[in-house]
């Protein structure tokens, strides 16, 4: 019988790989670069704006001591008065256990105000006091100054086209 090699039996992570004959840095491309740009997938690209709007909110909103999130729930509650939590975590894309969080928050803090369910007992319903209105109004004149910002170089028409093809891609995938 054979014996083997030192050089077949040497293991494969004792081998040292190979370097490259020159090693190029390379650049990360900045936000509206190849596929960062008009080039990138759409997807990519609506979770890269989301991701620009929802950090310049954060700043805007943080010396009022309101996140993006607690905007949004205060801007649900706002429009539709009387949701349970379960409604607002849905309406905002945020978990049950986040949107409970927020609300015990804002709850404490007097900006919004929960009252049983006329009928069914057990689900908490909520609206915004006057101190959240107050509140609310507050962070809508920085976040409405942010939304200028966006469309700024939007007509009116071009404006309302986003605005109906955002829509119906929420629409559109909601049924998948």
């Amino acid at each position: 019988m054979t014996r083997k090699t030192a050089a077949i039996t040497k293991s494969k992570a004792s081998r040292k790989p190979t370097a490259p004959a020159e090693i190029v840095a390379v650049r990360v491309p900045a936000p509206g670069e190849g596929k960062r740009g008009e080039q990138g997938y759409l997807g990519y690209l609506l979770r890269q704006a989301h991701a620009a709007v929802r950090l310049t909110m954060e700043r805007t909103l943080a010396d009022l001591g309101v996140t993006s999130p607690q905007f949004a729930v205060l801007t649900m509650l706002n429009a539709y008065p009387g949701l349970s939590g379960a409604d607002v975590a849905r309406l905002t894309f945020l978990t049950p256990q986040t949107v409970g969080v927020i609300i015990r928050n804002l709850a404490r803090d007097g900006a919004i105000v929960m009252t049983p369910h006329p009928v069914h007992g057990r689900i908490q319903q909520w609206a915004l006091t006057q101190r959240g209105t107050t509140l609310l109004k507050a962070c809508r004149e920085r976040v409405i100054a942010l939304e200028k910002r966006l469309a700024a170089n939007l007509d009116a028409k071009a404006e309302a086209a986003i605005r109906r093809w955002l829509a119906g891609i929420a629409a559109d995938l909601q049924e998948d």
